[in-house]
C-alpha cells in the first residue's frame, strides 16, 4: 500500500511518542501526525483520515487540518510570498504552496489571487501549483445533458463574459449577457449545463434554463405576493437589476412567470404592480 501524496488517507495508529502519533504509511513506512493534531484520547489500532504532504525537509507528514485544495484539482489561492524562485501560496497549511516562476503566467505578486492547479512534479515528487491551468484540463468529449447542475470556478473574465472550470474537469462558458448576479474570479458556484457544442465546448448558466425554472419561479412568486398582503409593485416594468436583487432570477424569467400565472387566473395585472384573484 502505497500513501496518497496531497490528498486524504485513511490510516492506522501504529505509537505514540512525546511529539504526536505516528501512521501506518504501509509501503511509504511510517508517517507523523504532530501532537496538535492528534486528536483528543487517540490511541493505536485507532483510524485517521488524515492530509498527507511534505515538511520542509521533504517528509511525508500528516495533518488533520482542511486543506483549500487537494491534488489533481482548481482553486483561486493568495500568494503569501515570493523568494527569487518563484511564488508560494497560502492553501491552508503550515507549509505554503510553490509556484515556480516555469509555472506562472505573469510574474505573480504577493497579496493577489491566482487561480491554479495543484499537481505532483514528476521530477521532484513535490506538490505544486501551476497557474497554467488549460494543459490540465480534459481533452474528452463531455457527457453532461442540457439542464444537469454542475459545480464550477470562475477562472478567467474574457470579452463574452467569464470562463469557469467545471467539476476539475472541463472549461465552460458563462455568457455576459445572461449574467444577473455579481461574479468574480475565483467564485464557486453552481451552473446549469446550458448545451455542449459537437466541438466539445460547453455554454453554461447560472439559472435552471426552459419551463421548468419558470414553474419553479412561478410558485416563489406566488408565494411572495402572498407574503406581501396578496399585492407587489413589481411589474413587466421594473428594473433587471432590482427584479434580480429581490428574487435573484432574470427579467425574462419574472416576465414568463408572471404570464403562466396570468394564464392559470390567479394575478391580476394592474398599472403599477401585481394583485392576486
Amino acid at each position: 500500500m502505497h500513501v496518497q501524496l496531497g490528498k486524504y488517507n485513511q490510516l492506522e495508529v501504529v505509537k505514540t511518542v512525546d511529539f504526536g502519533v505516528y501512521l501506518d504509511g504501509g509501503d511509504d513506512g511510517e508517517i507523523l501526525l504532530p501532537t496538535r493534531y492528534v486528536p483528543a484520547g487517540c490511541k493505536p489500532g485507532d483510524m485517521l483520515n488524515v492530509f498527507i504532504y511534505l515538511d520542509n525537509e521533504e517528509r511525508l507528514i500528516a495533518t488533520t487540518l482542511t486543506p483549500y485544495v487537494q491534488v489533481g484539482e482548481f482553486a483561486c489561492l493568495k500568494v503569501a510570498w515570493t523568494n527569487e524562485f518563484g511564488a508560494f501560496l497560502d492553501w491552508g497549511l503550515m507549509k505554503d504552496l510553490f509556484v515556480p516562476f516555469r509555472e506562472q503566467k505573469m510574474k505573480m505578486q504577493k497579496g493577489n489571487s491566482y487561480v491554479v492547479h495543484v499537481h505532483i512534479d514528476e521530477d521532484s515528487y513535490r506538490i505544486m501549483a501551476s497557474a497554467k491551468v488549460e494543459h490540465f484540463l480534459s481533452k474528452e468529449m463531455p457527457d453532461y445533458r442540457p439542464g444537469e447542475k454542475v459545480e464550477v470556478l470562475v477562472w478567467q473574465k474574457t470579452d463574452l463574459g467569464f470562463k469557469a472550470i467545471i467539476e476539475n474537469r472541463f472549461v465552460g462558458m458563462i455568457y455576459a449577457n445572461e449574467i444577473f448576479q455579481p461574479v468574480n474570479i475565483g467564485d464557486r458556484l453552481e451552473a446549469y449545463i446550458k448545451q455542449v457544442r459537437p466541438d466539445g465546448k460547453i455554454d453554461l448558466e447560472l439559472q435552471r434554463g426552459g419551463a421548468r425554472k419558470v414553474d419553479d419561479f412561478s410558485i416563489v412568486l406566488l408565494e411572495y405576493i402572498r407574503n406581501h398582503d396578496g399585492y407587489t409593485g413589481f411589474n413587466d416594468k421594473s428594473p433587471a437589476e432590482e427584479i434580480y436583487e429581490t428574487f435573484g432570477v432574470s427579467k425574462k424569467t419574472f416576465k414568463k412567470a408572471v404570464g403562466d400565472l396570468y394564464k392559470k387566473r390567479l394575478i391580476v395585472l394592474e398599472e403599477n404592480g401585481i394583485r392576486l384573484v
